[in-house]
């Protein structure tokens, strides 16, 4: 018998590319799992039925003004109320481009907490465009994300 596919949902919003960046890194972490399918996508175009459908979540912003991206604000706005209950401890994972703060990720933490995700590890924060050394990190943030799915 196989494993039944689990689904990695990576919502982010970028404008320059570091945060695309950052997303892609988690997606290739998640994909080195068996039997994991990744789905990414801008935080203004993920829906609702992609909140609830996904096995784990990772959600990526950068840091604007030591808050979260709009556009990830408006994805969690919209995806609130019609899945209350629906993803409480739902794997979750949090990654942060920044550009010397990285204030912003405790609104991003905030709010998971308010949706009830379950943390797989601690934020990744990634200062401007992922080196090595943060890709690394958030190649294991996506690879933590698929193995936490199939538990």
């Amino acid at each position: 018998m196989t494993d039944v596919n689990k689904k990695i949902l990576i919502v982010y919003h970028s404008q320059g590319g570091n945060t695309k960046e950052a997303a892609e890194a988690v997606a290739k972490g998640a994909k080195q799992i068996n039997n994991t399918e990744v789905v990414i996508k801008q935080a203004l175009k993920a829906t609702i039925e992609n909140l609830k459908s996904c096995d784990a979540i990772a959600v990526g912003s950068p840091d604007y003004f030591s808050y979260m991206a709009g556009g990830l604000k408006d994805f969690f706005d919209r995806t609130y109320y019609p899945t209350q209950g629906s993803v409480t401890d739902k794997p979750c994972g949090i990654f942060v481009t920044h550009g010397g703060g990285g204030k912003a990720v405790k609104s991003v933490e905030s709010i998971c907490n308010t949706f009830k995700f379950k943390m797989v590890m601690e934020p990744v924060l990634v200062q401007g465009m992922p080196d090595s050394k943060s890709a690394t990190t958030l190649i294991d943030l996506g690879k933590k994300l698929a193995e936490a799915a199939k538990r």
